[in-house]
């Protein structure tokens, strides 16, 4: 799979953002970050970039208590790990989601964890990370905070089927979610949707990640309140901490 193949009463619905434009949020604000594709191979319509799109129509809902951001991200290992990093370091989300197609897909999976190596198909720019890694000399498997068999087990939308899955692809989107789990200390998520269709609409596919976020974003909390793995590193910890990073399988 692959794009190969809540402290304030509302969630504002905000445009796009460009990287340069990130900054960090004062500490009272929670932000979640929703990224998705934009055009590869043959596939010029993204559905990813379009439900997202969507979504931030829609928002969160009005007692999801997080602003809500969204990003679109090219099918460019280089670019990705540049933005990754920027969005980590600079806007400190309290969740990442990345969006990815998966164009074979007919039902809509979430990704427990992102993989570090095996990287082999070129992106839009025919480039190829080294070695096939994303870190090198990072571990293999990083496991997303959000528990996603939970999450999974709590959606349902008519019209749509949800699955768990343990293996993203080892595309650009599975190669950004590794890279979003390493920096954000597990707090990210990566969700991939099957192409557009008349059976899935943008419309549907906006509504299905709205009902979806919401969930994960109740499991963060509870990864926060339990074992505190998202909490925010200060100078006096990071050391300390820094072993902690992710959930390795």
């Amino acid at each position: 799979m692959g794009a190969a193949g809540p402290s304030h009463s509302g969630c504002r619905k905000q445009p796009s953002i460009d990287i340069p434009s990130l900054q960090a949020w004062p500490e009272q604000i929670r932000v979640s970050l929703v990224s998705g594709f934009g055009p590869f191979r043959q596939h010029l319509v993204n559905s990813s970039w379009e439900a997202v799109k969507e979504l931030s129509k829609l928002g969160l809902g009005s007692d999801a208590e997080v602003e809500l951001k969204i990003l679109q991200l090219p099918v460019d290992y280089r670019e990705v790990k540049l933005r990754v990093t920027r969005i980590w370091e600079d806007l400190q989300p309290q969740l990442a989601v990345h969006i990815g197609m998966d164009a074979s897909a007919k039902a809509i999976f979430l990704e427990q964890c992102g993989k570090n190596r095996s990287y082999r198909d070129a992106d839009i720019r025919g480039f190829r990370p080294e070695g096939g890694a994303c870190l090198p000399g990072g571990p293999e498997v990083i496991t997303s905070a959000v528990s996603m068999k939970a999450v999974c087990r709590r959606v349902n939308v008519e019209g749509t089927e949800v699955a768990f899955s343990r293996d993203a692809g080892r595309y650009v989107c599975d190669y950004t979610y590794y890279l979003s789990l390493h920096h954000g200390n597990g707090c990210a998520a990566l969700i991939h949707i099957p192409a557009l269709s008349h059976r899935l609409p943008a419309s549907l596919l906006g509504k299905v990640l709205q009902v979806i976020i919401r969930e994960m974003l109740e499991e963060n909390e509870a990864a926060r309140a339990g074992s505190l793995v998202c909490r925010k590193l200060s100078p006096s910890h990071s050391s300390q901490e820094e072993s902690n990073r992710g959930l390795l399988l």
